[in-house]
């Protein structure tokens, strides 16, 4: 290892990024303790909603701290440097060099959360009344996600690897545009083939909710291929609800949970949020975004990648694509904390204006303001989380804020 800019960059990024979640976790903790407005919890359910999100957050703690003290001490004892002259002491293809590399360091990094994932499952959410998994289900998951990395991801970093290797300074060009269209086609592509690999779904029977649902679809202009059941009891006592695809091939996917703790009226309004969301374009705009971020990472990366700094931070002494694309990674964590802090600030913008929507649509608030509660008491949700907790993880709005917002909104006039 040389300390150069780089490694100073990388290293105060790691650390400080690292403090700053510490930070939230202890005051959004902290703030438990207080008061919350409209909180109409008994005591006891208030007990069980800190103890479930100190036992979370202390968890979280952990493994992140175990994370960056592992890639560290990976770092500072040369382990990239180790692993690239074993690798390639195989004398096999480069593009099989690079897969081997990059996916040595994934199956690593998960093996090590695999404890945390177990602990969370089988003890955290088995003892607050979450977890529906079996150990079966568990290892299959596992099983399952591990043979899609070795049949999709790996052909795309091969694909990446490729590019850069043989276009020269074009080459982030070309992989972007083969991204971009890769992931499009993945979301087609995921709702029929991938998906029901891990869950069942059901057609929504023909009744009063399948009406409620169509006729509200229609009248809002919204086509719809078919309405789901998913079975999410499976995994978890959460309830939840989504949509899939694009245009005529729009499903909607409620889950089994959902159905059990939500009447008809506030299962509509929970999909008329998500309707907002198509309306007012916002996964349109999600997906644009994602493009044009991409294709910035990909011109970053092709400026990088052969820099020789970067590869002496890390002890490396064999420049490689495909070192370069995880060295890469690393240097582009500041990068990504700021862009990240901006789309989780649309994302919740975003959630303000699908409420928005659906309160107008339904002409209430009523029904949505209560399937949001119910599953906010459900899920135990923090009831006022600590701004920057909200700035650094929020997709989602605090959901005071978002009741108060939609009474403010559907009391205005409708010409304003």
């Amino acid at each position: 290892m040389t300390i150069n800019l780089f490694s100073i960059a990388i290293l105060i990024t790691l650390l400080l990024n690292w403090t700053l979640e510490s930070l939230s976790s202890y005051l959004n903790l902290k703030k438990l303790n207080q008061h919350h407005h409209n909180d109409d919890l008994k005591n006891e359910q208030k007990k069980q909603r800190t103890a479930y999100i100190q036992a979370t957050t202390q968890l979280s703690f952990l493994s992140t701290t175990l994370s960056l003290t592992m890639l560290l001490t990976f770092w500072f004892f040369s382990g990239f440097e180790w692993l690239d002259e074993s690798i390639r002491q195989w004398k096999i293809n480069p593009l099989f060099t690079g897969i081997c590399f990059i996916g040595f360091i994934v199956l690593v990094g998960q093996i090590m959360l695999l404890p945390f994932n177990f602990y969370s499952t089988f003890k955290i959410e088995a003892q607050f009344g979450f977890n529906q998994t079996t150990i079966k289900t568990f290892i299959l998951d596992r099983i399952k996600m591990l043979a899609l990395f070795i049949l999709i991801v790996c052909p795309l970093l091969a694909a990446l690897l490729f590019f850069f290797e043989t276009f020269g300074e074009h080459a982030w060009l070309y992989a972007w545009i083969f991204v971009t269209i890769f992931s499009l086609l993945m979301q087609y592509l995921a709702p029929t083939y991938l998906m029901p690999l891990f869950n069942q779904y059901q057609i929504l029977e023909e009744g009063n909710l399948r009406h409620k649902i169509m006729h509200f679809a229609k009248k809002e202009d919204f086509t719809v291929s078919d309405i789901y059941i998913m079975d999410g009891s499976k995994r978890s006592s959460k309830a939840n609800a989504f949509f899939t695809g694009f245009g005529k091939h729009r499903r909607i996917a409620l889950f089994d949970t959902l159905l059990d703790k939500l009447n008809d009226d506030e299962v509509v309004a929970v999909l008329a949020h998500e309707i907002g969301h198509y309306k007012r374009k916002h996964v349109l705009q999600s997906t644009a975004l994602h493009i044009l971020q991409t294709g910035f990472m990909m011109y970053l990366l092709s400026l990088c990648l052969e820099t020789q700094g970067l590869f002496d931070a890390f002890g490396m002494t064999h420049i490689s694509i495909y070192a370069g694309l995880v060295l890469f990674s690393l240097l582009y964590t500041p990068i990504e904390i700021f862009i990240s802090l901006g789309g989780l600030y649309l994302s919740r913008k975003n959630e303000y204006e699908a409420d928005a929507f659906a309160v107008t649509a339904l002409k209430q608030t009523e029904p949505l303001i209560q399937a949001l509660q119910k599953l906010s008491v459900d899920h135990l949700a923090h009831p006022s989380p600590h701004f920057l907790h909200v700035w650094l993880h929020a997709s989602h709005p605090p959901l005071n804020n978002r009741i108060s917002a939609m009474k403010k909104h559907l009391s205005m006039p409708e010409d304003i």
